[in-house]
């Protein structure tokens, strides 16, 4: 086991009406105005809105609206964040929503603190150095940016899909209540459980280093993503499938599982940014379609580790039959496992390996994810 920092000062407040503390803890922080962040109208149709309005008014706090933010973030509404947030003097950020308002709300909270444009801070020309505060509530369990200090947004100008990452950026406080979360379709309840497990296969698989332990709690909360995945599909409303979904998707991305672990890369995310940047899928669609692809090519690299997969989480022997096993569940649950499913033809195939070399390069492994690589896993999709 490697040498490790782990440090995570977000404060989870998991459970039923925990999102009517929203004010309390705003204020707690000294925050008197924010910038309230979310995607669609349901949280208006569902009542939330005005549930974390009225919190917010009993403590004396302002807000000024941002609604709109769509599920692949775009930094065009970064940039109006940014500007919002400046022109009414904002202490705080606040998002009400899935990752990718979390994820718009942590870039905008950096940008709102840099000179220059906001895209600066994601292609490398700036360094993040300050953030404003941020808060969460969240509506969907799937990328567990309310426990990180990561954030991934697109360039609606450019089609680039790039992300960030600073200590600043964690949240202050995420409330975490699984009953708001019942709205969520069949469809990004699916592409949510895809999204949770691509971001524990990464460094389970890639790892030069990696323990026992980790891997026996990646195989955990693997386990637990396909059971109340499968509870969720059957009743929408099992409070306690739903509460295990969204503890397993915090999890699954806040240091825990790959603290010990040492060379490991994220080959999966760095490929699937570019399907979303050029095609504007869901990012759990199209991890679902790039995984198994990806570990086809890349089986052989790690034999023991994909047969301990195979026979932890699914109860087979060989890596072969694990990769089966978990296409067939995607498709089992319904959740895209090929290029055409999206929409993606073989004839799209170079202008997308043409974009991932810029997300391969961002993440580090060039010399092994070359245009040669990249083709041979993507035709693997189709």
């Amino acid at each position: 086991m490697e040498n490790f920092t782990y440090f995570n000062p977000t404060k989870i407040e998991f459970g039923t009406g925990k999102e009517q503390l929203i004010g309390q803890h705003l204020a707690g922080h000294g925050i008197k105005k924010v910038l309230l962040c979310y995607g669609s109208e349901r949280i208006k149709r569902e009542g939330l809105f005005d549930l974390v309005g009225k919190s917010l008014a009993e403590k004396g706090i302002e807000w000024v609206e941002l609604g709109g933010i769509v599920s692949n973030p775009v930094i065009s509404k970064v940039r109006e964040g940014v500007a919002l947030a400046r022109a009414h003097q904002v202490d705080a950020i606040l998002s009400v929503g899935g990752g990718s308002v979390l994820d718009s709300v942590k870039a905008i909270a950096a940008g709102v603190l840099h000179d220059g444009d906001v895209w600066d801070l994601f292609v490398g020309k700036a360094r993040i150095e300050f953030a404003l505060p941020l808060f969460a509530i969240l509506t969907l369990a799937a990328t567990g940016s309310e426990m990180n200090p990561g954030a991934v947004v697109t360039n609606d100008e450019t089609k680039e899909k790039f992300f960030i990452s600073n200590p600043a950026l964690f949240p202050r406080v995420s409330i975490v209540n699984p009953a708001l979360m019942q709205g969520v379709t069949r469809d990004y309840l699916v592409y949510s459980a895809s999204d949770v497990i691509a971001h524990l296969i990464e460094a389970y698989f890639t790892a030069t280093v990696h323990p026992k332990l980790q891997s026996r709690l990646v195989e955990t909360l693997i386990n637990t993503v396909i059971e109340t995945t499968e509870a969720l599909l059957a009743d929408p409303a099992d409070y306690d499938a739903r509460a295990q979904f969204a503890w397993a998707a915090t999890l699954a991305l806040n240091g825990l599982t790959y603290s010990g672990a040492a060379g490991f890369s994220y080959p999966n995310h760095a490929i699937e940014h570019s399907l979303s940047a050029l095609f504007n899928v869901p990012h759990g669609a199209g991890l679902s379609v790039v995984v198994p692809a990806w570990m086809k090519w890349y089986a052989g690299r790690n034999p023991a580790q994909f047969e301990r997969f195979a026979k932890s989480v699914f109860g087979v022997e060989s890596s072969e039959q694990g990769i089966a096993a978990l296409q067939g569940w995607y498709n089992k649950i319904g959740t895209p496992t090929r290029l055409p499913q999206l929409g993606i033809k073989e004839t799209d195939l170079p202008a997308i390996v043409e974009n991932v070399q810029k997300n391969v390069r961002i993440f580090g492994i060039t010399e092994t994810y070359t245009p040669e690589v990249v083709t041979v896993i993507l035709k693997n999709a189709l």
